[in-house]
């Protein structure tokens, strides 16, 4: 198939798809359903400026692809899916609707999602409890002595 060049738009497009981390595939993909414009995905590789294949990426492109990816990476507040209130009220409406319809299977996983959820447990932090519930190994102060040597000064 002779590849048809495409407009600045098109292209602007599927840099800015790989600057928010689509895949090649899903950048060619997604211009076909937007424009009808078919490419390779390895057309498409060739405007990340981060791979290989995007290394002689002019500078309009790859200036607007660095631009897109600072972007979208500060701009988690835009993508409900990062806020945990936004999962916990999806969470929500599914374990109410499943429970509605008599599903209590996933009723049940629902609520476990949220505890997790709650828990921390999609995070990166860990909580570090060096006791036990009963205080039985609860760290003891290390104590250390320093003396000094005994010297003969009488000796010589």
């Amino acid at each position: 198939m002779a590849a048809k060049k495409m407009t600045d738009e098109q292209q602007a497009f599927v840099v800015q798809a790989l600057a928010c981390f689509d895949s090649p595939k899903t950048a060619a993909d997604a211009l076909k359903k937007e424009f009808g414009t078919e490419i390779t995905p390895q057309t498409a590789e060739a405007y990340d400026p981060t791979k290989r294949a995007g290394r002689k990426l002019s500078k309009k492109w790859r200036e607007l692809f660095h631009a897109t990816r600072k972007a979208f990476i500060e701009d988690t507040a835009s993508i409900g899916w990062s806020h945990r209130s936004a999962r916990l009220r999806l969470i929500q409406r599914v374990g109410e609707r499943a429970e509605g319809m008599g599903n209590l299977v996933l009723a049940l996983q629902a609520a476990e999602q949220a505890a997790k959820e709650m828990g921390e447990a999609f995070t990166n932090r860990q909580k570090v409890d060096h006791t036990s519930s009963d205080g039985s190994m609860t760290p003891k102060p290390t104590v250390i002595e320093f003396v000094s040597p005994e010297v003969d000064e009488g000796s010589d």
